[in-house]
């Protein structure tokens, strides 16, 4: 009987305002099967580091993320702060 633990991004998500919403699935595993699953969500704005992300993560931010859409979405959050 061997226990491990999986820890996988398991969804990758653009949205429409250009968030990226990243699922990771933690599995408890017994000699391959799997015994339980949770997941955790995290959401990254445009321009936010992408320090410790996945490399699926950077990658895909780094082909969304252009400098007109990071700056579109600086004015949105410029406007909504009084």
């Amino acid at each position: 009987m061997a226990l491990s633990k999986e820890i996988v991004i398991d969804q990758i998500e653009v949205l429409e305002s250009n968030h990226i919403q990243v699922r990771q699935a933690t599995k408890i595993m017994e000699d391959g099967k799997e015994l339980s699953k949770s997941y955790h969500r995290h959401v990254l704005s445009p321009g936010n580091s992408l320090e410790g992300q996945d490399p699926k993560v950077v990658a895909i931010a780094e082909a969304v993320w252009t400098p007109e859409v990071i700056a579109a979405y600086k004015a949105i959050r410029a406007a909504q702060t009084p």
